[in-house]
Parts: C-alpha cells; structure tokens; sequence
C-alpha cells in the first residue's frame, strides 16, 4: 500500500482535494475523504459542487441512501460504503484504517506537522508500505522522500 505525505505550506486543502480527486475520477477510481470536523467537510462538500458543469465532482456525504453508488464520499469515518480503494485524510489526523486501502493521501500543515512527523516515523519499515513526503514549492508538488 501506498501513503502520500503532502505537506501544504500555503496551499488551501479544499484545491488540492478538489485535485486530488478529480484526477482519480478521471482514472475510474473511487475515494473516500475522511475528516472529523463536519464543517470541513461541509465546506468540502460545496467545493465539489461549485467546480463548474465541466469540471463538477460527483459526491456525496456519508449517511445518505446512496453511500455506495458515490465516486467521492465525504466522511467522519474511515470504513468505504462506497468501495473506494484510495483514502485521502483531510483533517491530518492520522488514521490506522487507512493501511486497509491500497493508497492514503495524507494532507497536513504546520498545526498538524508533529502528528505527520509521528505517522511518517511509525510507518517506517513497515512490511507492504511506501511511503512518499511531498512538498509545495512555488506552485508545484515536490518530491522529497
């Protein structure tokens, strides 16, 4: 399995979700985005719907009647009603759940930065884990570890 760091400096998280996301749409895969704040993911919820009638994002939020037929599904739980096989955390609290998908996306910044450290250090030399460190510069995603 795969675990993505991405550290977002300046970056808002809702354009690198709405990124992250729309790429994987584009691939056919599914994804579940997981925070504890419900007015995170409120926030993400509109995010996804105001992207435009090109660009829209199919969604839904967690608890609705059609949980599994949603390509994105917002969530205050790591468990996949919606068979997503990715896990992005948008809150950077890291979830052990999420070694349970084939690919974590783990957002985090400064205030979230010791808890990232910690997942980063705790998942080292873990059988079947890849870890990838990405930084922001200048617009563009770095890879740096």
């Amino acid at each position: 399995m795969r675990v993505d760091f991405y550290q977002l400096g300046g970056l808002q998280p809702d354009s690198v979700i709405a990124s992250i996301a729309g790429r994987l749409i584009e691939e056919g895969q599914r994804l579940l985005v997981v925070a504890s704040d419900e007015v995170l993911l409120g926030k993400l919820d509109r995010l996804l719907w105001d992207q435009g009638p090109v660009s829209f994002l199919p969604h839904g939020m967690a608890g609705g009647p059609d949980d599994a037929a949603q390509p994105i599904l917002l969530s205050t739980g790591a468990d996949s009603p919606n068979q997503a096989r990715n896990l992005l955390i948008a809150d950077g609290e890291w979830r052990e759940a999420a070694l349970s998908y084939e690919r974590a996306f783990y957002l985090f910044d400064e205030s979230t930065l010791k808890g990232a450290r910690m997942a980063w250090k705790l998942l080292a030399g873990r059988e079947g884990v890849e870890r990838n460190y990405w930084s922001s510069e200048d617009g563009r995603w770095t890879k740096k570890g």
